[in-house]
């Protein structure tokens, strides 16, 4: 695919919620590269860090979408605030009149999720944050910005998860969360089908993030040093892989067909032709079956 000259999203005005790093980063970035104009937020800036106290920024992330070919616009959100997202929302509206893709990838939940721990010695308070910040500021972030979809009865919304749903995710509050993230996906996919806007969800697969690849000790240029530690990094994916996932859901014209699924990085990469920015063309869900007891 030439992506320099295949800009599907052209005019199209997009907010990634949560676009500071990880697959929200990736995800803002290969919409700028099908020519969308994307609203990147988060609240990591270049004047002070989130709690979740690393160094990458909306602003970067911005710069990293005008890039490639789109329009970065970096807006500090915190979305968990209502009156934050209200502003947000007040700011496409005078600048677009309209939403076309909105993707909810608010997260922050590292600090707050306890893993290998039964749940009877949890932290409820951190799980109580933890719903807070990884599903009710997905919902606050759509209430606010959906409604601009409304009037052109059209749009995409994309909740991004981690998982399919099945088997456990190795802690009760991280996989609770994501499980709510996907039914979030399916009821409002319901109640916005008759107003012709297209709710799922994305999951991607093993994500080399910025965090990963500093858990790992490896960076981008060496990244399969990392198999040596753990033999399923092999497998892992950019996050501009699922951005490109998403990209091309965004490009659909027979979205609404797709509503109310959990979609995955590997599958959507099979039937668009995608592959990641080194070429490959990881298949997570192929690597987990074969690889399992």
């Amino acid at each position: 695919m030439d992506r320099t000259r295949n800009r599907p999203l052209a005019g199209q005005v997009a907010v990634v919620a949560g676009a500071t790093r990880g697959a929200g980063r990736g995800i803002a970035v290969e919409l700028g590269a099908a020519g969308a104009t994307v609203y990147v937020t988060g609240r990591s800036t270049r004047h002070g860090r989130s709690p979740m106290n690393r160094p990458e920024t909306i602003e970067e992330t911005a710069e990293l979408v005008t890039t490639t070919g789109g329009s970065g616009i970096a807006l500090r959100v915190d979305h968990s605030r209502s009156e934050d997202v209200a502003a947000l929302a007040d700011r496409v509206r005078r600048d677009h009149g309209r939403l076309d893709v909105l993707v909810n990838d608010v997260w922050g939940g590292d600090p707050l999720t306890e893993w290998d721990t039964p749940f009877w010695r949890l932290d409820l308070g951190k799980v109580q944050q933890l719903w807070q910040q990884a599903v009710v500021t997905h919902l606050l972030t759509s209430q606010h910005l959906v409604p601009l979809m409304l009037d052109q009865h059209r749009g995409l919304v994309v909740e991004v998860t981690d998982g399919t749903g099945e088997g456990y995710r190795g802690s009760l509050g991280y996989d609770l969360v994501k499980t709510v993230v996907n039914r979030l996906a399916f009821a409002m996919a319901e109640e916005l089908r008759p107003q012709g806007v297209t709710v799922l969800a994305v999951t991607p697969g093993f994500l080399r993030s910025e965090a990963m690849l500093e858990i790992f000790g490896v960076t981008e240029a060496d990244w399969r040093d990392g198999a040596r530690r753990d033999p399923h990094f092999a497998s892992s994916e950019t996050p501009r892989f699922v951005g490109r996932a998403v990209a091309a859901l965004a490009a659909d014209p027979d979205i609404a067909a797709r509503a109310g699924l959990v979609h995955t990085s590997w599958d959507l990469a099979e039937e668009y032709g995608l592959t990641d920015v080194d070429g490959r063309r990881p298949h997570w869900g192929r690597h987990i079956a074969a690889t399992a007891p």
